[in-house]
């Protein structure tokens, strides 16, 4: 199984990047990056998973027609991951939903199977939490629009990490490979990498965990690169200097309840303990969400 997917090999009908749980060879998490020209769309049944329609670049109308009726919102979008906190669009299981995109863009689908069907909904950009991990070299910015406790979903978690030009996110390496309640959860995990600036690059390491298929990478990446992590140690992902790293973080797994539960690395969670002890980077946050 190959779980560094370079730009461009991750290819599947109209999408960029199609990551399912049939490719993946797991139960549950999937991603689409669609790409529409000016007034081009796309429609697609969302089958037995729930999604959220996430712009990356552009603006979009999202419409769902399912058995309880049809619902259309409007998303203004953003110039790019680097610029600004996008609004999004989550339509349930067993619907049609179609993607419009007047002036073109890029837009990221991620997606859970799940077994219950929630109302299609609209997330503002304000209602985003902007939240930031870590201090120093370690520091980073994570937009929480699909995060467990900011967005209501079946199984699905999604978060946007940027990690400025030199820092290192994801550190300390942690895990969500075990059922432990209370302390860690089975999530199965993507990673969709954007880079700023031509010619940027980034490093992702995955490590074995003991637990699961032995997962482990070391894996150059660029904008488009996907990384699949169904177990194993991960972290560091590295921003090389001159270049701000974003990656698209999409997670589901079985558990029964809807959580991100992880488990530090024994031989590196000391280095929180250092945190209180540095200044967050000043270059954080790279933005913030919207006002209401």
């Amino acid at each position: 199984m190959t779980y560094h997917l370079p730009a461009g090999k991750a290819l599947g009908g109209p999408y960029v990047v199609d990551v399912t749980p049939a490719k993946a060879g797991w139960g549950y998490s999937s991603l689409r990056i669609l790409e529409l020209p000016p007034g081009g769309s796309h429609t697609f049944d969302t089958g037995d998973s729930e999604w959220i329609v996430l712009p990356l670049t552009g603006g979009c109308t999202v419409a769902s027609t399912d058995d309880f009726g049809h619902s259309a919102f409007e998303l203004t979008g953003r110039d790019s991951v680097f610029s600004a906190v996008s609004d999004f669009a989550y339509v349930p299981r067993d619907a049609r939903t179609t993607v419009l995109a007047a002036e073109g863009g890029r837009f990221a689908l991620t997606g859970a199977r799940c077994t219950r069907r929630l109302p299609a909904r609209y997330g503002p950009a304000s209602s985003v939490p902007v939240e930031l991990r870590g201090t120093g070299n370690c520091s980073r910015q994570v937009n929480n629009f699909g995060a467990a406790g900011s967005f209501e979903c079946d199984k699905l978690i999604a978060v946007e990490v940027l990690t400025p030009a030199g820092n290192w996110s994801s550190f300390p390496p942690h895990k969500h490979d075990e059922h432990r309640p209370g302390e860690e959860s089975v999530l199965e995990e993507i990673y969709y990498f954007e880079i700023d600036g031509p010619n940027g690059f980034g490093y992702q390491r995955v490590s074995p965990s003991g637990q699961g298929r032995g997962t482990d990478v070391l894996a150059e990446v660029h904008g488009g690169d996907v990384v699949l992590i169904p177990d194993g140690w991960h972290g560091p992902s590295m921003a090389a200097p001159g270049h701000h790293m974003y990656y698209l973080n999409v997670m589901a797994g079985p558990e029964p309840e809807r959580a991100w539960l992880i488990c530090d690395h024994p031989d590196h969670a000391w280095i929180r303990e250092t945190w209180p002890e540095q200044p967050v980077d000043p270059r954080l946050p790279l933005y913030s969400a919207p006002s209401q």
